[in-house]
């Protein structure tokens, strides 16, 4: 089985989802991550903080430096994640068909490389 990256992608300028209509993302959301486990598709998950809240190591001549923000300022946001298992690209893909229908939001695709050490 491959690994493969679900991504949550948002507007940064947008306003979340409000009261009820978040408490039914949560809840659908909830419901696809245990049908994700009882599958053996997942691998963990999570939703992340606003880019507002990141910070951002480099190391640079030969030492280290930090920045307060998001490494990139673009219009999208990483909004949250799901790492899962999939025989195959289609089945990844209709996982991520049936995750963006939870979340509301687009959510990308992508396979892990192959670690080349067997590890």
């Amino acid at each position: 089985m491959t690994q493969y990256l679900m991504s949550v992608w948002h507007e940064s300028d947008g306003p979340p989802p409000a009261g009820a209509e978040m408490a039914q993302i949560h809840a659908d959301v909830d419901k696809f991550n245990g049908e994700l486990q009882a599958a053996g598709h997942w691998v963990l998950a999570g939703g992340l903080h606003p880019p507002t809240t990141a910070t951002v190591i480099r190391s640079v001549d030969g030492g280290i430096t930090t920045t307060d923000g998001p490494f990139v300022e673009t219009k999208e946001m990483l909004g949250g994640f799901w790492v899962i298992t999939a025989p195959d690209l289609d089945a990844a893909l209709a996982l991520a068909a049936r995750a963006t229908v939870a979340c509301r939001l687009p959510v990308e695709v992508r396979p892990f490389q192959d670690n080349p050490g067997g590890e």
